[in-house]
C-alpha cells in the first residue's frame, strides 16, 4: 500500500488531511515528509491538554510564506475543531525549527484578528507547540489540518449564520477552491 501512496505523491498529486486524516499522514510519516522521506514519522499528534474533546470555533493564521496549495492568498480562516487528539508536537527541536525555517507551518490556532500565534487555551484549543494547526510538504501538495474546512462550507453553517450578515460562501470552501484552481491549473 506504502507503494501505491509514493506513486501517487510522486505524481504530484493533491493530499489533503483533516483531523483523523491529519492524524493518519503524520503517523504515517507523510507529512512533514521532510526530504521526501514520506515513511519516517517526525511530528505527532496527541491527547488535547484539556484532557477531553474539544468541539468549538477557532481562529486560524495563515502562513502567507508557506507554500501550501491549499492555502495560497489567503489571510486567516474561522473554522471548527471536534477532536480529543489534536495536540501538534514534533520529535525534537530542531524539526520544530526546520518546520518554521521552511515556512511548512501553514496554519496557526490565532487571535479574531489573526495577528499572533495562539499559545493558550480557549484560542489554542489543544495545546499545540507554537499554536500549530496544519502543516504542509516542501512541495505544498501534501497538506494536514486539524480544523474541519469541510464543516464550513456554507453562510449557515456559521454558529452565528441567523444573527450575522455573513457571505454567503464560508471559509472552508477557499482551501477547496484553491485546490481545484491549482489542478486547472498549467502547472498542475
Amino acid at each position: 500500500m506504502y507503494d501505491q501512496f509514493a506513486r501517487f505523491i510522486a505524481a504530484g498529486k493533491l493530499i489533503l488531511g483533516v483531523c483523523n486524516g491529519f492524524q493518519l499522514l503524520v503517523k504515517l510519516g507523510m507529512l512533514p515528509g521532510l526530504d521526501g522521506a514520506y515513511d519516517r514519522q517526525t511530528v505527532t499528534l496527541i491527547f488535547n491538554d484539556s484532557g477531553r474533546f474539544e468541539d468549538r470555533w477557532v481562529y486560524l493564521r495563515v502562513n502567507s510564506g508557506s507554500p501550501c496549495i491549499f492555502t495560497r492568498g489567503l489571510r486567516g480562516l474561522y473554522l471548527p475543531v471536534r477532536h480529543g487528539e489534536g495536540k501538534f508536537v514534533p520529535q525534537d527541536t530542531a524539526t520544530l525549527e526546520r518546520l518554521q525555517r521552511q515556512k511548512l507551518i501553514a496554519l496557526q490556532y490565532s487571535d479574531a484578528r489573526y495577528r499572533e500565534a495562539a499559545m493558550d487555551y480557549p484560542e489554542n484549543p489543544n495545546g499545540a507547540v507554537n499554536g500549530i494547526a496544519g502543516i504542509c510538504n516542501e512541495t505544498g501538495r501534501i497538506f494536514g489540518l486539524m480544523p474541519h474546512p469541510e464543516a464550513y462550507l456554507h453562510r449557515t453553517n456559521h454558529p452565528r449564520w441567523t444573527r450575522e450578515e455573513l457571505p454567503e460562501e464560508g471559509m472552508g470552501l477557499s482551501l477547496f477552491r484553491n485546490a481545484a484552481a491549482f489542478l486547472h491549473s498549467d502547472v498542475f
